[in-house]
């Protein structure tokens, strides 16, 4: 499936539809220093952990895998990773329905990530992912539209997150999810975006989040390729099973293209259609079936730990 370019002209009945696809070239800043990439699961309760609470830094792993229509061209996904204070995470995601108008959707998010790489340091952005989001759309003069997340840690453990779309980030602690973005959508498969389009959405319509993070914690951010195809219990379970933040990037991603790929998986996104109330194909509805399989796009996966810095 493709997500339609959100324009005030097009109606909700015709919508163009949107694949993403993972960037090949990460666009990696001041790469986040590895540590060994352990995922160093946390052996100390909450509390004592506070106690003992000192300066954190994020351990990054991450894995794409292209749209299999798209891998010759790279996809249209874009992300960065930064070492700056706490460290950075940030994806956008291109929408594909700008190929239909003959505009290359990958051109859109790979500017976009790479104004916000720049302007991470930015004195006016002052470390606020809603401003870095505002400033990076602002410097971008493609044409095209593009869902993005950046998540920004502070060394104190305060976790500053800014969406726009249905890209998301998930914080697992102790085997359980305790938070989750929540993807902003105009109407099934038309996410919130950024544009070049004075239509688009903006930084102002940003969900904006602050939490606090401890040493121990791990971050699973992902484009909607990752989330689409792989429920929550299956990310939980995925992470417990691997200490390396680089392995559990792979999975992920491997697990979701096995899961794209199979008609016959009742995915996320199929049980969100079924919710919406999306029929399946006329051939399938007259024997008695419904609609299930994954979604074919982009998969970008970026598995983080929070580790202490000293």
């Amino acid at each position: 499936m493709a997500t339609p370019i959100f324009k005030a002209s097009v109606p909700h009945s015709n919508p163009l539809l949107h694949s993403l696809l993972p960037l090949l070239w990460t666009g990696t800043v001041n790469s986040v220093p590895k540590k060994n990439n352990l995922l160093l699961l946390p052996l100390r309760a909450s509390s004592e952990l506070n106690s003992l609470r000192s300066e954190v830094s994020l351990c990054v792993g991450s894995h794409l895998i292209p749209h299999p229509n798209k891998v010759e061209k790279g996809g249209e996904d874009a992300f960065f990773t930064s070492s700056y204070s706490g460290g950075v995470l940030a994806i956008a995601d291109g929408v594909s329905g700008w190929a239909e108008e003959d505009v290359d959707p990958a051109l859109f998010s790979r500017e976009l990530i790479a104004n916000a790489s720049g302007f991470v340091p930015d004195e006016e952005v002052n470390y606020d992912p809603q401003v870095l989001i505002r400033k990076a759309h602002a410097a971008t003069s493609s044409i095209g539209s593009a869902t993005v997340i950046v998540a920004m840690l502070e060394r104190n453990g305060t976790l500053k997150i800014a969406n726009v779309g249905d890209c998301g980030l998930k914080l697992i602690r102790e085997g359980q999810i305790i938070f989750s973005t929540t993807p902003q959508e105009h109407y099934f498969d038309c996410p919130y975006q950024l544009s070049s389009e004075t239509v688009g959405q903006t930084y102002l319509d940003a969900m904006v989040s602050s939490l606090e993070a401890i040493e121990g914690d791990i971050i699973v951010m992902g484009s909607d390729g990752l989330f689409d195809n792989v429920f929550d219990h299956e990310i939980v379970s995925t992470i417990g099973q691997h200490r390396n933040v680089s392995d559990a990037a792979k999975v992920l991603a491997n697990l979701a293209r096995v899961h794209s790929l199979d008609s016959s998986y009742d995915s996320p996104y199929a049980l969100e259609a079924r919710s919406k109330g999306i029929e399946p194909p006329w051939w399938k509805k007259i024997i008695g079936m419904q609609l299930t399989g994954g979604k074919l796009d982009d998969i970008t996966v970026i598995v983080a730990q929070i580790v202490s810095s000293l």
